[in-house]
């Protein structure tokens, strides 16, 4: 490889992962950043606002009619601004901050469940690598599964650096048999999906945030990658522990022919985001391979540090 391939090399990586400037991985030491502080969701009656870091010192503001997502929110009305750290104090008067956790949280393994992590070491990943407790991305379960119920938390990075949507906000995935993805990134308070912005998303994103979205929508947290976008942004903000609750029922085979589709229910933070979703062949770069029966659970790597914990799977006839 010459010099200049390598430097090539670099910056491509540095893009993806996002890896310049702050990560935080701990809410007690991102409190030492004010703009940490100051971001998150707010509510007063009938109407929700979040705050979310667009950089250091700037904000996008998303004040949603009704409430919160999926805590009153309309679904369609959102009025988007930005603001800096001292025009945010103004805007917040007359709100409550809140701090929401999903009503998942610490379920417990039922009966017939298979854990996958409890906070232990185990043997039930390849490669496994834990910190404070927690399972770090970029792990693969040795076990294979058919069609299942999994319970997964995930913690998101703080990344005030990398632009709020990109690939370097936090990005992981929950990869079913290598082939079927849902997206794992900080996506908080951004809300340009079918339902707000039936056309030209990408032009209101650039509008609205002052620069081009550096992903695609179907690229956001609670997406099927690059297939469809969640019905609701559910994300929370960054640093706050997520659930998702997935069903899937995976393709069925006689012989070497497919005679019936994969399906995929997402509940995220408590709030069903895809419904029953028919996934002819596998998303993103999945649907370039043939489809399986069975297969591993894999906890995307991509140079962010996300981390798991409470992870168990039932596995279904």
């Amino acid at each position: 490889m010459t010099i200049k391939h390598l430097c090539l090399t670099v910056l491509l990586c540095a893009a993806w992962s996002g890896f310049a400037g702050q990560t935080h991985t701990n809410p007690d030491t991102a409190a030492a950043d004010p703009d940490f502080l100051i971001q998150g969701e707010y509510d007063k009656p009938g109407e929700g606002l979040q705050i979310a870091t667009l950089s250091p010192g700037k904000f996008l503001l998303s004040k949603l009619s009704g409430g919160l997502p999926g805590q009153g929110w309309d679904e369609k009305t959102v009025a988007v601004s930005t603001a800096t750290s001292a025009d945010v104090k103004t805007v917040i008067e007359g709100y409550k901050r809140v701090q929401r956790q999903s009503p998942t949280l610490g379920e417990k393994a039922p009966a017939g469940a298979v854990v996958l992590f409890d906070g232990n070491a185990n043997e039930q990943w390849e490669g496994a690598k834990l910190e404070s407790g927690l399972l770090c991305e970029g792990t693969r379960t040795k076990q294979k599964f058919q069609s299942f119920k999994l319970h997964i938390e995930f913690r998101l990075p703080y990344k005030p650096d990398a632009p709020l949507g990109g690939q370097g906000r936090g990005n992981s995935g929950v990869y079913i048999f290598d082939r079927y993805e849902v997206q794992v990134l900080d996506s908080f308070g951004i809300h340009y999906f079918p339902n707000t912005h039936k056309a030209n998303w990408k032009e209101a994103f650039q509008r609205d945030l002052g620069a081009a979205a550096s992903s695609d929508r179907t690229q956001w947290c609670g997406s099927l990658y690059h297939f469809k976008t969640p019905d609701l942004n559910m994300a929370y903000p960054p640093l706050a522990w997520q659930t998702y609750d997935i069903d899937f029922t995976a393709p069925k085979f006689e012989g070497e022919k497919k005679v019936a589709n994969a399906r995929i229910t997402v509940v995220h933070n408590g709030v069903k985001i895809q419904d029953n979703v028919e996934l002819a062949k596998g998303t993103g770069a999945g649907g370039t391979k043939p489809e399986l029966s069975e297969g591993p659970i894999y906890l995307q790597g991509h140079g962010n540090p996300v981390r798991f914990r409470n992870i168990w799977i039932v596995p279904q006839k």
